[in-house]
Parts: C-alpha cells; sequence; structure tokens
C-alpha cells in the first residue's frame, strides 16, 4: 500500500517541513515539482502522482538534520526509507539524475546499488524535470542546465566529474521524455 508520501501533498508537506532554510534548493524543488506536473503525460496515468512525489523529494537529502553521507540521493532515499516511504519512490529518489554516476566517484557505489535503479518512462520524466530546472527554479534547456551545473562546481569536483559522463544519459532521458510529450528533441 502507498505512503502518504507517495502523493504530491504528502510529499509537498515533507519537503516543506524540511527544504525552505536552503534558499535556491528550495526554489529548485518547488519548480521541478511544478515541472514533474507539465511532464506528467509522459509516463502512464497511474504513475504521474508518484512523478510528483519524486520531484518534490528528490533533494530531501540535502536538509542538514539528514546528512549521513553527504551524497543526498543516498540521504534522501534512506530518509524516506525509515518514514515508510514506498521502495519505488525511495528508489527513485536514489537514482535521480544519474546519482550512479556521482555513486562512483565518491565511493558509494555499493551502499547505491542498495536501491535498483530502474529504466522507466518515470524516472526518464524525474530526470527530465530536474535536468530542466535551474538552481532557483529558472526553466533551462537540457544544455543551459548542464552548463550551469559545471560552472557551479569545480573541474575534477566529484560533481563536475560525474556529471560530464553522465551527459549523454541524462540527455537520453530528457530526450525520450521530449518525444513522450510529443515535444522535439533538444
Amino acid at each position: 500500500m502507498p505512503s502518504a508520501l507517495d502523493t504530491p501533498q504528502g510529499a509537498a508537506e515533507l519537503a516543506e517541513s524540511l527544504l525552505p532554510p536552503l534558499g535556491y534548493r528550495w526554489l529548485h524543488t518547488q519548480a521541478v515539482a511544478e515541472r514533474a506536473r507539465e511532464a506528467a503525460d509522459a509516463v502512464p496515468g497511474d504513475e504521474r502522482e508518484l512523478l510528483v512525489a519524486a520531484a518534490w523529494l528528490h533533494d530531501v537529502g540535502y536538509a542538514p538534520e539528514l546528512r549521513e553521507t553527504g551524497f543526498h540521493p543516498l540521504d534522501g532515499a534512506r530518509f524516506l526509507e525509515s518514514r515508510g516511504a514506498s521502495a519505488r519512490l525511495v528508489r527513485l529518489v536514489a537514482h535521480h539524475s544519474g546519482a550512479t554516476y556521482e555513486a562512483d566517484q565518491r565511493g558509494l557505489a555499493a551502499e547505491l546499488a542498495v536501491y535498483e535503479r530502474e529504466d522507466s518512462p518515470l524516472l526518464d520524466a524525474l530526470i527530465y524535470a530536474d535536468m530542466t530546472t535551474g538552481p532557483a527554479g529558472q526553466r533551462f534547456n537540457f544544455d543551459q542546465r548542464i552548463d550551469e551545473i559545471l560552472d557551479r562546481y569545480e573541474s575534477g569536483s566529484e560533481v563536475h566529474t560525474a556529471i560530464s559522463k553522465a551527459r549523454p544519459y541524462l540527455e537520453a532521458a530528457v530526450t525520450r521524455t521530449r518525444t513522450r510529450l510529443g515535444d522535439q528533441p533538444m
């Protein structure tokens, strides 16, 4: 049985209890949730609420009180698991936006691998929502978003290296979602 966290309302309430002190991270989260609502037609009807819930919670692991490893997808997934979120929501948060690539850079691949990554329209749409939304909630195309991340993180850093390696994977997910929405590829 799905948890209240699997609903947009329950997820939004939890995100709002943790992320507003983080400023831009909260603005980003709100905009990613809106972008996910807009992209909901890219996933089956029975998965649309879960997409929006995952968008609300994708960055919850940045909340200082949840920090265990310092790797927000893993910290967020562990927290949601402890709160009784569905296994699928936990896995989506764990693997949003190419987390596997950064886990490799951080030496956390085994810890992340506990949460199986699905290859699905749902994960693609979550990646699309995150990878077309800037850090303060701006609407970006995919290339603008990747460039912004690469500019924000120093060359050679774990994030810079991971995003550089993940770029083809992320771009393919965004393109698949745009195709499902009937948009022309970027």
